[in-house]
């Protein structure tokens, strides 16, 4: 299994994880979408909770700087 770097959020403190249902109401796309777009690499790739299990979750500054990125880009910004 590939280890890869967690960035922190801005404010240095740790990461929190958000299931699907949280990211559903935050981006306000349906649970089928999350993932269809999660496995298009188009929105964050969630994490597995315990190794082997199928319980997953999002990192959630992942997902808030997801939905910006969909602002910026629908409004023209860089």
């Amino acid at each position: 299994m590939e280890t890869l770097p967690l960035n922190k959020p801005d404010n240095g403190s740790n990461p929190t994880l958000i299931r699907c249902k949280e990211v559903c109401k935050r981006t306000g796309l349906s649970r089928s979408y999350v993932y269809q777009l999660s496995r298009e690499g188009k929105l964050p790739k969630p994490i597995a909770l315990v190794p082997g299990g199928s319980s997953v979750a999002w990192v959630e500054h992942e997902i808030e700087e997801y939905i910006t990125n969909q602002i910026n880009s629908s409004r023209g910004i860089q």
